[in-house]
């Protein structure tokens, strides 16, 4: 029997019938697709589209970056802005009635009345030179400059409502001043030399300035009487440093009155300038040396870690959460990443005096983990030359240096690189890990 003829696929013999519609037609070859051929897309046509996204996103950036400069510095930016935008315009319409009153005072003396009368507007332009001043603080976020224009914006605020009778622009201001001060408050807890200067400037001049004014205005109670600026400014300085040469006496009741109370708000400034500014230096400084000797009294019984490096500082961590002393001699020029409260000592760990204040003889252990292995080993002869009864634990931080810090004789050597790669090894190969193994790894024993 003859095997049968293979039959070709009808798609493949090109002899084969096309295949029959339901009718029983042929079918037709498919029409080619009307219209033009397909390009590619515009890239001009793309970035028009693509527009609104891209501005939206920038949009989206530029407000999440304001809100974030807000939180951090917004509200005393606002604060200083106000500050000092109502500080000039108390200023600026008061400045040249000013210089004219102190220059005919310089011409014609206190006999021109004119003269003395536009003194009156001495007091908003302080206020004025004393809110702008004061923006400086704020922007450094000082407590002293908050407590003072805050005091300076109520007074601009009532000075405002008493001279125009209604409320004005500086009166506006200064509310506006008195409400950012009092929702931000937190935000200005800062306490600064700088700050503290510019109150005590701001204080001594106040002070001078009502000195002049006051006897000048007074001057025809005084013998003799006071008539030109140079000699109100004299009198001024010798009654609030209480000197009291007796060249100038007062003689009406007005006059006595006045004089008291400069004596004793130069007393009350003096006695504030030399607190806040001289108290802060030296309190600083007393409390640095007691905390100092406290610290040598207590370094007893502790642990000394001798560097800055990141196993230094997770120790570190590791050692205050079980409440253990530990102090630190950190290397000077270096930043150190221990907090404030850390009993921390910046000096060459190599020297007896730096070991000594450390309290290294009376320590339970020194470990030197120091990024450099040389300085690491210097520092365990140093130690071992000054207690030699001290344990020492030397940090490597190339397993290639291990023979040579071996030499040094540290009780104990610490080297992360041998105990990750052997435990490592250990994992993959399925052996034993016990203590004993941990312990000879960890330490890095023969």
């Amino acid at each position: 029997m003859a095997p049968p003829e293979p039959t070709l696929d009808p798609v493949l013999d090109p002899d084969a019938p096309l295949p029959a519609t339901p009718a029983g037609s042929l079918a037709p070859p498919p029409a080619p697709p009307s219209g033009p051929p397909p390009s590619a897309p515009d890239p001009a046509a793309l970035r028009k589209a693509a527009w609104p996204y891209r501005l939206r996103a920038r949009l989206v950036a530029a407000l999440r970056w304001l809100m974030k400069m807000w939180r951090e510095q917004g509200p005393q930016v606002l604060a200083a802005l106000l500050a000092a935008s109502c500080g000039a315009l108390q200023v600026r319409p008061q400045f040249f009635p000013l210089l004219t009153a102190l220059h005919g005072l310089l011409e014609h003396g206190a006999d021109s009345i004119a003269s003395v009368a536009n003194l009156a507007v001495i007091p908003r332009v302080f206020i004025g030179f004393g809110l702008m001043l004061m923006a400086l603080g704020l922007l450094l976020r000082a407590r002293v400059a908050w407590v003072i224009t805050l005091l300076l914006a109520l007074l601009s605020a009532g000075l405002a409502l008493w001279y125009a009778h209604k409320p004005n622009t500086v009166f506006v201001i200064a509310a506006l001043l008195i409400v950012v001060l009092a929702v931000y408050a937190r935000r200005f807890d800062r306490s600064s030399l700088a700050a503290s200067s510019l109150f005590a400037l701001l204080g001594i001049g106040s002070l001078l300035i009502y000195g002049v004014l006051g006897s000048l205005w007074f001057g025809a109670g005084y013998t003799p009487p006071i008539r030109t600026l140079p000699t109100a400014f004299y009198y001024a300085v010798e009654t609030m440093s209480t000197v009291g040469y007796g060249d100038i006496v007062p003689r009406t009741v007005e006059a006595r009155m006045y004089t008291v109370s400069l004596i004793v708000l130069g007393i009350t400034v003096f006695a504030t300038t030399l607190s806040v500014v001289i108290g802060p230096l030296v309190g600083g400084s007393l409390k640095r040396a007691l905390e100092g000797r406290m610290h040598r009294e207590n370094r007893r019984n502790h642990y000394v870690i001798i560097g800055v490096s990141s196993l230094a500082y997770t120790l570190w961590k590791e050692l205050r959460g079980r409440n253990v002393p530990v102090t630190i001699i950190a290397p000077p020029g270096k930043p150190s990443p221990y907090p404030d409260d850390a009993d921390v000592i910046v000096g060459d760990a190599t020297r007896n005096e730096i070991l000594e204040q450390a309290g290294v003889p009376l320590a339970k252990a020194v470990l030197t983990l120091r990024d450099d292995d040389a300085e690491n080993a210097f520092a365990v002869l140093a130690v071992k030359e000054l207690a030699p009864g001290v344990k020492t634990i030397a940090g490597v931080n190339d397993a290639r240096h291990l023979a040579k810090i071996r030499r040094v004789q540290p009780d104990m050597l610490f080297a992360p690189q041998v105990l990750g790669s052997d435990l490592l090894v250990r994992t993959l190969f399925d052996e034993p890990i016990d203590n004993d193994t941990v312990s000879k790894l960890l330490f890095a024993q023969n």
